[in-house]
C-alpha cells in the first residue's frame, strides 16, 4: 500500500525525551507527538532521533500516535544518540575561543571514525585579518578539508553554509562556545536555542544544548544541535587510526607500506612517515589508542580468569573463577531447563501419544 492509500503516518523523528516522539509527516505540515508500540521494546528496538518510523491510525485531531514500525537505518550514531545521518558540520571557532590544531583534529579523527561525510565550517572569521584567515584555509586544504570560513556578525545570512545542508540532515557538532547554538539561530529563526557566553576565566564555552533535536530548515533537510564537549574520546583500534587521516589515505593510495600490518611509526619502508604536518600528531594519538587497546585486552583478561566479590569491611575483592563443570548453575538457568524439559515432554506425548 502506498504513503497517499495508507491511514497510517510515514514520518521522521524530531525529537525525543523520556518515552514521548514527535514525528514529523513526509506528507503533512503538522507534527504529533507519540509513544511507542509495546511489540517493538519486546523485540529490542528503540526509537531514535532520526528515524524513519511508520505510525499506526494516527489521531490528528489530537495531536497523537503510536510508532508502530521502525524502518532500517541509513546509520547510527551513540553520541548524540541519532540515525540516518547525510553529513557532519563541524564548528570550530578562528578567535574565543583560539583555534587548537590539535582539538580540531582530534574531533576530525571522531567525524572520520563514523563513516559519514563532513563539513568544516569556522566561525567569528571577523576576529583575525584577511590574510590569517588565508593561512588557515589553505592548511586545511593540505589536511584534506576545505573549511567555510563566516561570521555571524557581518554575515547573518550564511548563504555558502546554506546550500550545503539543504535536503540533508545534519549533526552539528564542535566543542562549547563555538557559536553551534547562535549558527542554528541564524539559520533557523524559530528554533531559540539557549545559547552562553564563552567562559572568560578558562576561554571555552558553557554546554547550553541538553538534548538532542530535529530542526527544519526554510529551504529543505534537518539540522541537528549536540551537546558540546571538548575533548572527544579516541576508541578506536591502532590499524583503523590511520585510515582516519586524509594525508594517510592519500599516501596509501599512491604508494603501499612494505607490511600490510603498519603502524606507520619506524617500520621500513613505510609510505607514510614523513614530513607533513600532522604527522606528530598521527603518532600521539596512536600512542593514545594503543594504551586504550591495551587497556581493553587487559581487562578482558582479568575477566575471563577473575570474579569479584565482597569481602571482610565491604572491600571488594578478586578471586580466582572455577572451572565451568565445577560451577553452581543459577536459579535462572535452572528454571530455564525446566521449562524447555516440560515442553520437550509436551511436545512428545502431542506428537507420539502413549498406547492405551
Amino acid at each position: 500500500m502506498s504513503e497517499l492509500q495508507s491511514p497510517d503516518l510515514f514520518g521522521t523523528v524530531l525529537a525525543a525525551q523520556a518515552n514521548y516522539y514527535w514525528v514529523k509527516s513526509s506528507a503533512e505540515s503538522q507534527s504529533l507527538l507519540c509513544t511507542s508500540r509495546a511489540r517493538l521494546r519486546k523485540i529490542g528496538q528503540q526509537v531514535m532521533v532520526g528515524d524513519r518510523v511508520r505510525v499506526e491510525e494516527p489521531d490528528w485531531t489530537a495531536g497523537r500516535g503510536a510508532v508502530a514500525e521502525i524502518f532500517s537505518r541509513q546509520n547510527q550514531l551513540d553520541r548524540p544518540p541519532i540515525a540516518n545521518v547525510d553529513q557532519i558540520l563541524l564548528v570550530f571557532a578562528l578567535s574565543e575561543p583560539t583555534l587548537d590544531p590539535t582539538q580540531l583534529s582530534r574531533f576530525l579523527v571522531k567525524a572520520e571514525s563514523t563513516g559519514i561525510a563532513i563539513q568544516l565550517c569556522l566561525n567569528k572569521s571577523d576576529l583575525i585579518s584577511a590574510d590569517l584567515q588565508q593561512a588557515w584555509t589553505a592548511r586545511l586544504q593540505q589536511w584534506g578539508y576545505q573549511p567555510v570560513l563566516l561570521s555571524l556578525r557581518q554575515a547573518p545570512e550564511c548563504s555558502s553554509l546554506q546550500a550545503l545542508l539543504n535536503q540533508k540532515i545534519t549533526v552539528v557538532s564542535g566543542p562549547s562556545g563555538v557559536g553551534k547554538s547562535s549558527l542554528i539561530n541564524r539559520l533557523i529563526p524559530k528554533a531559540e536555542l539557549r545559547t552562553s557566553l564563552v567562559s572568560g576565566k578558562l576561554r571555552r564555552g558553557r554546554h547550553t544544548t541538553r538534548h538532542v533535536e530535529l530542526f527544519e530548515l526554510p529551504n529543505g533537510g534537518l539540522l541537528a544541535d549536540t551537546p558540546g564537549f571538548n575533548q572527544p574520546d579516541l576508541t578506536c583500534t591502532p590499524s583503523q587510526l590511520a585510515t582516519y587521516f586524509p594525508e594517510i589515505r592519500q599516501r596509501l593510495a599512491a604508494e603501499s607500506c612494505q607490511f600490510n600490518d603498519c603502524l606507520h611509526r619506524d617500520e621500513p619502508h613505510c609510505a607514510v612517515r614523513g614530513d607533513w604536518e600532522r604527522y606528530p600528531l598521527y603518532l600521539t594519538f596512536l600512542t593514545e589508542v594503543l594504551a586504550y587497546q591495551q587497556q581493553l585486552d587487559q581487562r578482558s583478561d582479568s575477566e575471563a580468569t577473575t570474579k569479584s566479590r565482597t569481602g571482610q569491611a565491604g572491600a571488594v575483592e578478586q578471586e580466582p573463577k572455577l572451572a565451568s563443570p565445577y560451577r553452581r548453575i543459577s536459579r535462572k538457568t535452572e528454571k530455564q531447563q525446566l521449562r524447555q524439559l516440560y515442553q520437550d515432554e509436551q511436545w512428545t506425548e502431542e506428537i507420539c501419544p502413549e498406547d492405551e
